[in-house]
């Protein structure tokens, strides 16, 4: 069964929460839903969960049957939705976070989209004129006798090795990417390119406060919903995509499951769980409302994401501006400096 995406299970739990709320049966509301669907897969899961809730059974059990389709996060919420009451409450806040998610997700991937297509641009520009335009030209070189410059005897050197290796460099380019894309999929593999990712200045900080906004969040609303602590870790873990932060959030279930504080293991992992974030969750466990904190401390990561990702591109120009002026001022100058050698041995 595909994964519904993003969108697909927004409007499923705001349908579901207006429905209900409206005081239309669970039933009768998934029936409603499922003649809205086009899909013939997802019509497929509709008519299950439909069979299933028909039968007697909760309609997190039956979600449950499919959980690369809906998520952890979305089948704890209504699970919890339903031993609490509030159902159709816990339906509208899904939606609400979705949407969150969805909202930074596309933040993120806005302030990445500049700086990618100047490098790639940069790169695609430098090829061309090296491996296309250089090679026009490098005959007018050869007609004189002339002294060429460093800058140009290394350009030429690059544009013969890359035409004359461009086939085994595609391959080799290729096969990178290939491998990449199958290694990735291999979670040492994946997690240790997400520790890099981590230990990136910029990139660094917006992750770290991407996932810790998800974990905040995630976890406040569990507990508000009355779920029990290691539970709901547990449940925080499964719906976190980094293996990282999954793997201490599913050794912080165990530490607590044993009768610590959350607090006492943020403390010593310091490096992925800033200072102020075990700090806040002491207060909110003296307090007694650790719900309450861990959902300022989303909003307070997110907010972080938001400021970050606002001012990536200002940070990133400058240093864009000079790696490309570098890298493109370099091929212009190896090629503009010996044709203007040439004109003028030819008009002396």
């Amino acid at each position: 069964m595909s994964k519904f995406s993003q969108k697909e299970q927004i409007l499923f739990a705001k349908r579901m929460g207006f429905l209900m709320k409206a005081g239309v049966p669970i039933l009768e509301s998934l029936v409603l839903l499922k003649n809205q669907i086009k899909s013939k897969s997802a019509k497929k899961i509709f008519e299950q969960i439909i069979l299933d809730v028909s039968g007697g059974q909760f309609l997190s059990g039956s979600l449950a049957k499919f959980p690369g389709t809906f998520g952890d996060f979305a089948i704890n919420i209504i699970k919890v939705g339903e031993q609490s009451g509030i159902l159709s409450q816990n339906f509208n806040y899904l939606a609400e976070e979705l949407r969150k998610k969805q909202q930074m997700k596309r933040k993120i991937l806005a302030a990445l989209f500049y700086p990618v297509f100047i490098v790639l641009a940069t790169f695609v520009l430098t090829l061309v004129l090296t491996v296309f335009v250089f090679p026009r030209v490098l005959p007018i070189f050869s007609s004189v006798s002339l002294d060429l410059p460093v800058s140009t005897k290394i350009l030429i050197f690059v544009s013969g090795f890359l035409i004359k290796f461009s086939l085994q460099l595609t391959v080799i380019f290729i096969g990178i990417i290939a491998a990449f894309i199958f290694l990735i999929k291999r979670p040492k593999f994946k997690m240790l390119i997400e520790r890099l990712i981590l230990k990136i200045p910029l990139a660094g900080s917006i992750s770290q406060n991407y996932y810790l906004s998800n974990f905040c969040r995630t976890l406040g609303l569990l507990l508000n919903g009355d779920c029990r602590l290691d539970a709901a870790i547990k449940t925080t873990a499964g719906a976190t995509e980094n293996l990282v932060y999954r793997n201490e959030f599913e050794k912080m279930a165990v530490f607590v499951d044993k009768g610590e504080k959350i607090s006492t293991y943020l403390e010593g992992q310091n490096k992925l769980f800033p200072d102020m974030l075990s700090h806040m969750v002491a207060i909110g466990e003296t307090a007694g409302n650790l719900s309450e904190t861990f959902l300022y401390l989303a909003d307070l990561y997110e907010a972080e994401v938001d400021e970050l990702t606002k001012n990536l591109s200002n940070l990133i120009e400058p240093v864009l501006m000079v790696f490309m002026g570098l890298l493109v001022g370099f091929v212009a100058i190896s090629i503009i400096t010996p044709i203007y050698a040439v004109t003028q041995k030819l008009h002396s």
